[in-house]
């Protein structure tokens, strides 16, 4: 009789346990998590929990795009990952944006940093072949058995963060846009049904954020999830070089939307304060409602 009543009582700790607030969400887990409990210093870290390794794709077996370097990372344990492709901006190639890619990689992402055809396309082309990088690298790539095609994202700066809104709105299907001191002739985006973090720099004189990046979130639509982060002490350029503001909040949007990883909502919601590296954010809180 002991050995029933202590056997029962076990089973009901562990039920006690299982329906505890917040464990149901833990036990049933989310199949798209990658990477242990986000903190303050690991998504300002230079580097995530996962070795990278990097594969080149020539622009001779490229179709649409320029080639690039695809990061990912090397341990096949947790199956498939999200991806991203990245766009560099105007006469600019794929080493002005490379750091983010071992810096995404090495979170739990695939990460394609592309060439585009010639170094003057306008955001338009570089929209589409942000696309033509993601195709190859699901379809053809030898790292495509590591991607999971139906969560994807693109970003890129300059006129390929334009190129980045152009992507979103003819592929309504991705999963998250990071335009990076966006350019582009077109203002509006009403269209777009992708979640949206548009990042800006308060000393960008080439696409200021007045008639850029405000106007580019501004016109998002009503309900969608966005944001609008503007570097504090920033310029056009910032996205260059190795930014942990630019890079923390991408981060964050990226696994919230390609991930559906909720541990990073407290990372975007409540809406960052200004500070020495925020000038403002703007957002939508809660997210995914």
């Amino acid at each position: 009789m002991k050995r029933y009543l202590a056997a029962a009582s076990a089973v009901a700790a562990g039920l006690a346990l299982l329906l505890a607030p917040g464990a149901g969400a833990a036990a049933a887990g989310n199949p798209y998590e990658r990477g242990p409990e986000p903190t303050e210093a690991s998504v300002e870290a230079a580097r995530g929990s996962y070795a990278v390794s990097q594969t080149s794709v020539s622009s001779l077996a490229a179709s649409g795009f320029g080639g690039g370097t695809i990061y990912y990372p090397t341990s096949t344990a947790d199956g498939t990952f999200g991806a991203v492709a990245i766009s560099p901006g105007f006469t600019a190639t794929q080493s002005s944006v490379a750091w983010l890619g071992p810096r995404l990689a090495s979170q739990g992402f695939v990460v394609f940093v592309i060439d585009t055809i010639t170094t003057v396309d306008q955001p338009d082309s570089r929209g589409r072949q942000l696309l033509a990088a993601l195709d190859h690298l699901t379809q053809r790539s030898t790292v495509r058995g590591r991607v999971d095609a139906s969560r994807l994202a693109v970003m890129g700066h300059s006129m390929g963060g334009g190129g980045t809104l152009e992507a979103a709105k003819s592929r309504p299907s991705l999963k998250a846009a990071v335009p990076l001191t966006g350019w582009n002739t077109d203002k509006t985006w009403p269209e777009l049904r992708t979640p949206t973090l548009v990042i800006g720099a308060d000393g960008d004189t080439i696409a200021p954020v007045a008639t850029h990046s405000e106007p580019f979130y501004e016109s998002l639509p009503a309900g969608l999830d966005k944001a609008y982060l503007e570097l504090n002490g920033a310029t056009h350029f910032t996205p260059n070089t190795s930014d942990t503001t630019l890079a923390k909040y991408s981060l964050a949007w990226l696994k919230r939307f390609v991930d559906d990883d909720t541990r990073y909502d407290r990372f975007l919601c409540p809406l960052p304060r200004p500070s020495l590296t925020i000038e403002e954010y703007r957002g939508s809180c809660p997210l995914g409602s």
